[in-house]
């Protein structure tokens, strides 16, 4: 509920946001993209949680701590903060309604405003948040509605 209410509220704020440079339009990039950090993940979306009837709206993807977590497409850091119940969370908005988001970091490497390319480290992997070992927590979501990353990352 903290999540959703965090990017309604960023989603309203930067509805004008438009790239610097040229870059590809995120809604083309389907299949394209890099991982956020290498490894499995071990859930998958829309996978039920283990407490009542919540679902995972994106990747747990374990990893050493310390392992750097890049960004997956260019864009605007529009959060870069502590989250409870995610940990340390930093948000990319890469226009036109797209995001992507990165919890439970170790350390977060770009501040609110800052402008990333892909493939550049934006944070360490960690177990912030309540979390019990190393992982990083990684959605997509399009006008503020988690999407299924497995369609997005090649």
């Amino acid at each position: 509920a903290r999540l959703k209410t965090l990017l309604t509220e960023l989603t309203r704020r930067l509805s004008d946001l438009n790239l610097v440079d040229e870059v590809a339009d995120f809604a083309t990039l389907s299949g394209k993209l890099q991982t956020p950090v290498k490894g499995l993940s071990k859930t998958r979306f829309g996978q039920k949680r283990d407490r009542g009837d919540l679902r995972w709206q994106g990747w747990l993807v374990p990893a050493q701590r310390g392992t750097a977590v890049r960004a997956i497409h260019s864009g605007r850091v529009i959060f870069a903060d502590w989250l409870r119940g995610q940990g340390l969370l930093t948000i990319i908005d890469h226009g036109d309604g797209w995001m992507s988001l990165y919890g439970r970091n170790e350390s977060l490497l770009k501040d609110t405003g800052e402008w990333v390319s892909p493939g550049e480290q934006i944070a360490t992997v960690g177990s912030s948040g309540g979390a019990k070992k190393p992982a990083l927590y990684f959605e997509i979501r399009a006008n503020g509605i988690p999407v299924d990353p497995a369609k997005w990352i090649r």
